[in-house]
């Protein structure tokens, strides 16, 4: 099915509910949830999503695992989508948290397959063998860990969201600390508690995935020089020890 709502087809019986989606230029996909699981698979583009406990930075071809009943919004920057709607029981195993994965070439073609797919597919055994094998194929995914934790506390979470808007290597532990009326150390230990990391290497690595959309259009040189690095290499380096993948491996 494509460009249809899930409105229209949750109630039907079907474990797995495969819809495709063209979404216009630098769309956002406002706070929701849904019943189901969700896979959500980026053909092009790159996805910005976001729940309460964090976000998650989608480039083309990979895909995102979002649990059931997890409110969240996605930003598509020219992105044309397959999403697989799950019925929970089906997929046990699928994380409580949201996660980035890769997407093979066999579960890439699989997910081609299955947007053709009518909403009444279960009555025709090819259908219900490539349903069955694309949920064979989602137990095996990788994980990349493209991501970053939000803290739940004000004003932490409010600075955390401003500054993956509009990244800036300027910006300094003093500076949120003063924001936050808060000793710098003080800050500092809280932050720590709520995301696992201190605010600088926070703010690192969100440079780093504000750099996966840029990626698309821009140069690794040009993007090394936006994101404040001494250097191409040095931004290189960066980002495969945060990500595990070369940032040439995500241009297009």
């Amino acid at each position: 099915m494509r460009n249809v709502s899930l409105a229209e087809f949750d109630h039907l019986p079907a474990e797995v509910l495969p819809i495709a989606t063209d979404y216009p230029p630098d769309y956002l996909l406002v706070w929701h949830e849904h019943r189901r699981a969700q896979f959500l698979y980026a053909a092009t583009g790159t996805m910005l999503v976001e729940t309460d406990e964090g976000a998650w930075t989608v480039p083309g071809e990979r895909a995102v695992l979002i649990p059931p009943r997890v409110r969240h919004q996605v930003r598509m920057l020219d992105v044309q989508t397959s999403s697989l709607y799950i019925e929970p029981a089906a997929v046990p195993w699928w994380p409580g948290t949201c996660r980035v994965v890769e997407v093979a070439p066999l579960l890439r073609e699989l997910l081609l397959g299955a947007a053709e797919l009518d909403a009444d597919y279960g009555g025709r055994s090819r259908d219900s063998a490539l349903v069955a094998l694309i949920l064979e194929e989602l137990a095996t995914l990788t994980e990349v860990p493209l991501h970053v934790a939000l803290p739940h506390e004000e004003p932490f979470s409010r600075l955390c969201r401003g500054y993956l808007a509009h990244p800036d290597v300027a910006v300094s532990n003093t500076d949120w600390a003063r924001t936050a009326a808060m000793s710098e150390r003080a800050f500092t230990r809280r932050f720590r508690e709520l995301t696992g990391m201190s605010p600088a290497a926070w703010r690192a690595k969100a440079r780093l995935l504000a750099a996966i959309p840029l990626l698309r259009h821009k140069t690794v040189t040009e993007v090394s020089a936006l994101l404040g690095y001494a250097s191409p290499a040095a931004f290189t380096y960066a980002f495969g020890r945060a990500f595990d993948v070369a940032p040439s491996s995500l241009r297009r």
